[in-house]
């Protein structure tokens, strides 16, 4: 039997031809490889065709160039302009290595219920209490969400090559509702902070509903792409 694997996201399938699309994350068939899985070799050369190897450098370039009198610092892979852009890659590569994006996502995924449940108490019965404490959840929650969408963004383009297919449009669509609503909804309640008790209750409570939607859509198709089911 053969074994194919999605290139975008590692999936891997078991057949005498690829699937249709991907079940994990809806890429067609022509993003299928078969590779060997008793083989390193197969591995390697695929994630160099498909960009997912760290570059290195030259260590033979480098020590002809200094055989040459040239100064490794000199040959400009080290000058001082790039060494900035190579140090901040080099700080990119350690933020998809060390799963940073999963880690900081279950800030937002985690404090957002509790956000939302503060805000229905408060509504419903009256608790102002609950409504401050749903309000400095949700400070948080906007302070991290840069983060957690700076290193989502960089999790998609280096892990899984910028694909758009069906699921990440989705993700990417929900994530965006995600950090509008958090900050309409923040705005709105410094903006009037008796906006529970007003006209406008009904219509607070229902954009925050919608976010919590969005974060566990978002949540939900990122559990695919971790786990692969």
């Amino acid at each position: 039997m053969k074994v194919w694997r999605c290139t975008i996201c590692g999936y891997i399938h078991r057949g005498d031809a690829p699937p249709t699309r991907c079940p994990v994350c809806n890429a067609g068939a022509a993003k299928f490889i078969e590779i060997d899985e008793s083989s390193n070799l197969v591995k390697q050369s695929e994630m160099k065709k498909t960009g997912t190897e760290s570059s290195k450098p030259d260590s033979k370039k480098m020590k002809r160039e200094k055989s040459q009198g040239k100064s490794v610092k000199d040959t400009g892979l080290f000058s001082k302009s790039n060494g900035k852009v190579a140090a901040f890659d080099k700080i990119k590569d350690l933020l998809v290595k060390h799963h940073l994006h999963p880690i900081a996502v279950h800030t937002p995924n985690g404090i957002l219920p509790v956000v939302v449940l503060l805000l229905l108490v408060s509504w419903i019965f009256g608790y102002d209490s609950f409504a401050k404490a749903a309000l400095i959840n949700l400070i948080f929650v906007v302070v991290v969400l840069p983060f957690v969408v700076f290193t989502g963004f960089l999790e998609w383009k280096k892990k899984y090559q910028g694909a758009l297919t069906l699921l990440f449009k989705i993700k990417i669509a929900a994530a965006t509702v995600t950090c509008v609503l958090s900050v309409v909804s923040l705005v709105w309640y410094l903006v009037d902070p008796e906006v529970l008790h007003s006209d406008g209750a009904g219509i607070f409570i229902f954009i925050n509903v919608i976010l919590l939607a969005a974060v566990g859509i978002a949540g939900h198709i990122g559990g695919k792409f971790v786990f692969k089911d």
